[in-house]
């Protein structure tokens, strides 16, 4: 059989583009290296790692790849970086759009499809009657310093019920109890938010909208097929339309095989759609044509964090959705560089790991945790548009001289001014508000210059002509019709804010465009 249309990647461009194109009629193949997973595996099943080296043995949802100075966490699985991800969905500035991207996209052009999205991912703000601790402290640090007109709330892919009594409740107590169950917009049963804090490690009560709650059904209803543990290895020419050669898990065994289709789209995020399109033109020389611009202009978006420890407050970074709300200065006036700052929390993983062998024991520990030391430490996040400068080239290291692997060029010096600046506003913020920074939060960037960041931009960046991009405006990759990349490694620059609703966006246009 000769599909219409192969898409590598299961994140945000990969379910996109495989839902419009299988409402559009067309033969749809999506090849995905992690497993499925439902709501009974989180945080619970193990493993939690993928390691694109043994995928046989270790398929879990979360990929960390270590380069040095910029380390990336991604998520694998159906449904991708929706997985792993806080649940944001904003629009990048508009002014970032003040020259169109690939001479195409502006702002009014993309506007109709970030509110298509929203519409379709259902995308709420927290009730005021539930705003966590951590968010009140960042209306507070606003308007101690004078900034807050630049508070705002943010929009979050979470399903909630206005009338959750927070009062009433402790992350002790069965949660399932409080959560309501009920079909969402597109038929699927899932839950309201209890507030877990375990945005990031998985929901159990289905209330993170993830992309298995929206567009992945829809797209299965259409008749797209999903295949998880297919690892595909390339990519190449054949009669007019290409052929993609995989490995697929099964038994903890890999078996080769290959699919051919007309067109393939590939969306296994900024690394993984770079790694693939390098090893093709310089490895397997299946695609030698693809722009020399391939790997250039990756971005780690800025991320940063900081906690800060309350001696009078309990930000309680356990308790509610994982961001909530941001202060902006995207506009360049602290300091000159453009960032936003966002409440953060993070998952209590004690009482997620013993949730694994028995549910009775971790409700009593969390319980006996009640008054646990971090509840008064809160986690200053942190975005903005850094240098975009960094180079994902295929190179040997010392451990494996006979086999060239995905690296990473990042260049301190350029990036700099934008962490040192985003490291003080944190630590003004905290002090405006009675709190410490923590020596641990800085520690590594001051000292080491390394940070994490899991919004990896950049590497297959759009561009009007080989010579400046390796895709156009709609994803397809110069020189090479019928292949495209539709995913964050098409963002031509940082945003400085979470991407998941430009990826998103994106991919709804680009299946538009498509002749």
């Amino acid at each position: 059989m000769i599909w219409d249309f192969i898409i590598i990647g299961s994140g945000f461009g990969g379910s996109i583009t495989a839902c419009r194109l299988a409402q559009k009629n067309q033969r749809v193949l999506i090849l995905e290296r992690g497993r499925r997973w439902v709501d009974k595996d989180y945080p619970i099943r193990e493993p939690w790692i993928y390691d694109p080296d043994w995928p046989e043995e270790l398929n879990g949802w979360i990929d960390f790849r270590a380069f040095g100075h910029m380390n990336v966490i991604q998520g694998a699985g159906i449904g991708g970086g929706s997985l792993i991800y806080a649940n944001i969905s904003v629009e990048a500035r508009p002014e970032l759009f003040d020259e169109p991207w690939a001479g195409q996209i502006s702002y009014a052009e993309l506007k109709p499809y970030y509110d298509r999205v929203a519409r379709f991912m259902n995308v709420q703000r927290v009730p005021e009657n539930q705003v966590p601790a951590r968010y009140e402290l960042m209306k507070r640090a606003a308007a101690a310093k004078g900034w807050g007109d630049r508070f705002t709330p943010v929009e979050l892919c979470v399903e909630f019920d206005p009338n959750f009594d927070m009062k009433n409740y402790s992350s002790t107590d069965n949660a399932g109890a409080f959560s309501k169950r009920h079909a969402n917009q597109h038929g699927v049963n899932v839950g309201t938010c209890v507030h877990c804090g375990n945005c990031d490690i998985g929901c159990r009560y289905d209330a993170k909208s993830t992309l298995d709650k929206n567009y992945i059904p829809v797209a299965e209803k259409a008749g797209a097929e999903f295949r998880p543990l297919h690892v595909v290895r390339k990519i190449e020419r054949s009669n007019g339309g290409y052929v993609v050669h995989f490995d697929r898990i099964e038994n903890k065994t890999r078996i080769s095989s290959q699919e051919s289709a007309r067109r393939v789209i590939v969306a296994c995020g900024s690394l993984g759609s770079t790694e693939l399109l390098l090893r093709c033109r310089d490895e397997y020389k299946t695609l030698p044509r693809v722009s020399r611009q391939l790997g250039r202009g990756w971005t780690s978006n800025g991320d940063f964090l900081t906690p800060a420890e309350y001696e009078d407050f309990e930000p309680l970074p356990h308790k509610g959705p994982t961001i909530t709300s941001a202060i902006d200065f995207l506009d360049g006036a602290y300091e000159g560089q453009k960032f936003w700052i966002q409440d953060g929390g993070y998952p209590n993983v004690l009482v997620n790991y013993l949730h694994r062998f028995d549910k009775k024991l971790a409700r009593v520990v969390a319980s006996a945790l009640e008054n646990e030391l971090d509840r008064n430490v809160m986690p200053w996040f942190a975005q903005g548009i850094d240098a975009g400068d960094g180079r994902l080239y295929l190179g040997r290291t010392l451990l494996s001289p006979f086999k060239k692997r995905l690296k990473l060029d990042w260049n301190v010096e350029t990036n700099a001014p934008l962490f040192n600046a985003i490291s003080a506003m944190h630590a003004e913020l905290s002090e405006a508000t009675n709190g410490k920074p923590l020596t641990v939060g800085t520690f590594l960037w001051r000292w080491f210059k390394t940070l994490v960041t899991p919004h990896p931009l950049g590497g297959c960046n759009m561009g009007t002509s080989a010579q400046n991009g390796v895709v156009d405006h709609k994803g397809e990759v110069f020189g090479h019709e019928g292949l495209y990349v539709i995913d964050g490694a098409i963002v031509p620059k940082p945003i400085g804010r979470n991407p998941t609703r430009t990826i998103a966006a994106l991919a709804e246009r680009a299946v538009e465009k498509m002749s």
